[in-house]
């Protein structure tokens, strides 16, 4: 029996008992061969009875785990042995982070507010990406208030390395099942976690930590955890509040399935870093004013966009640079180019005046197609910038630039034009951003068009940019 003030393994005294279960303590002790008398944690599993060789062997891991780590908000470890008193005890200990659990937190009646999950999840995705970034990367499978730390500096740790996987099994191995009932999703209680497993729990736990109710206790629809009506929208009166954009990013997160989540840690802190909280690509292309719309439609930058986006309180700037050629445009661009050149020399050598142009002006009207579609999507780069009196759109084109100048008061709506033509270089020719005004003082309108060559997903990822940016300008 183990009690205050015990000294085990000739260095650990016992000071309080912080957990126990099956077989399982955790204490607080002082390490008494360190120079400060450092306190740490002392995690101990009686081996016999309820405890058998699978749990052993996840105790045993866990300390290996925590013996390769090195981040700044995962405990550190100290020591692992075995103490033999009548029952066979295995010890590990690790450093204590003076503070609360997010459970007791909770337990103490803590209300959460948007700004605490914010905070909250992007610690945690940040720790997740240093653990799904390792070789093997190293999946945690067991995110939940009760492993998350509020430490006395304010930041947020995560511990309990018991359900560890490394994923350097190869696919299709049977792993442990491990995970707590109603934040781990349904692949890993299949044995199938990945990174986006991680993600689900971290939303699980942060949807807990909004709603006070343990996501098993929520109410769900085909798997989905149902928990928009225990929240009050911003715009309400209410303690409890959440903007419908970061309740879309909760949903994404916590979707059953999980090829529909976010793939990785990156992805969802990007998201929620840029506010841009769902991927759904939605964008009214109605006139009605950008300030209805505001953050209602949110959506996630591109994967691999070369698009640029400084986004600061006073003002907006989006560059999109030159497409380029790649290889194979070169060959489709080039040659056509080097071929006309050739027949251009032999017809001034064999052709009379007339007949040679006759066949130059049925060239050009030839090449109108191309010059007004893809090509200048490649050779032109904009710029927009905006603050909150004027707006200026720079084309530049084999050196030269044009300037859109306008004034940000006039701006009526942001939208995306779609092209109902039916080649890919018509379409990326015609489709394009636009800025749609109204002049003071007159009655009519004027438009601004800019990002042709943009994918369909860049043009309404951006238009959404701009919308939330003038919202949040007013």
């Amino acid at each position: 029996m183990l009690e205050k003030s015990q000294i085990i393994s000739d260095r650990y005294q016992l000071i309080e008992k912080l957990g126990r279960n099956a077989g399982r303590q955790t204490w607080l002790a002082t390490d008494l061969n360190s120079a400060n008398k450092e306190q740490v944690v002392v995690k101990l599993l009686a081996f016999g009875g309820d405890v058998q060789w699978e749990d052993l062997k996840l105790f045993e891991r866990e300390a290996q785990i925590l013996k390769q780590l090195n981040h700044p908000r995962i405990p550190k470890y100290k020591d692992y042995f075995s103490i033999d008193d009548r029952t066979l005890w295995f010890g590990l200990v690790q450093q204590y982070i003076p503070g609360f659990s997010l459970k007791q937190l909770l337990d103490r009646g803590k209300r959460f507010t948007e700004a605490d999950i914010e905070n909250i999840a992007q610690e945690i995705l940040e720790i997740l990406l240093y653990l799904h970034g390792l070789n093997p990367p190293l999946l945690h499978r067991d995110i939940k208030p009760s492993n998350l730390i509020w430490g006395e500096d304010g930041q947020i740790y995560l511990v309990d390395f018991g359900a560890v996987q490394d994923r350097a099994a190869t696919e299709g191995a049977t792993f442990t099942v491990v995970g707590t009932y109603g934040y781990a999703p349904m692949e890993q209680f299949g044995g199938r976690a990945v990174p986006a497993s991680d993600l689900y729990a971290l939303g699980a736990t942060l949807i807990h930590l909004l709603t006070r109710t343990a996501p098993a206790d929520l109410p769900n629809r085909e798997l989905t955890i149902q928990f928009r009506d225990l929240v009050q929208p911003a715009s309400q009166a209410g303690q409890l509040s959440l903007d419908s954009g970061l309740a879309n990013w909760l949903e994404k997160m916590t979707t059953p399935a999980v090829e529909k989540r976010f793939a990785n840690a990156q992805q969802a802190l990007d998201a929620l870093k840029a506010k841009e909280r769902i991927n759904n690509y939605i964008v009214s292309n109605n006139k009605s004013s950008f300030r209805q719309q505001k953050s209602e439609n949110i959506v996630a930058r591109p994967i691999n966009s070369k698009v640029k986006l400084y986004r600061y309180n006073q003002f907006l700037e989006i560059v999109i640079p030159r497409r380029g050629l790649n290889k194979l445009s070169q060959l489709i661009y080039l040659a056509p180019i080097t071929l006309g050149s050739v027949l251009i020399l032999l017809l001034i050598l064999f052709l009379s005046p007339l007949n040679f142009w006759l066949i130059i002006i049925i060239m050009l009207i030839l090449s109108q197609k191309i010059n007004d579609g893809n090509i200048k999507a490649i050779l032109t780069s904009t710029t927009l910038k905006i603050n909150k009196q004027v707006f200026i759109i720079v084309t530049r084109f084999f050196g030269l630039s044009k300037d859109q100048k306008g004034l940000t008061e006039e701006i009526q709506d942001i939208s995306v034009n779609y092209s109902s033509r039916n080649t890919r270089e018509e379409r990326m020719a015609t489709e394009a951003i636009i800025i749609n005004t109204k002049l003071r003082h007159q009655n009519r309108f004027k438009r601004y068009l800019f990002g042709q060559g943009l994918t369909e997903e860049e043009l309404i990822w951006i238009a959404n940019e701009i919308r939330s940016w003038l919202a949040s300008s007013d």
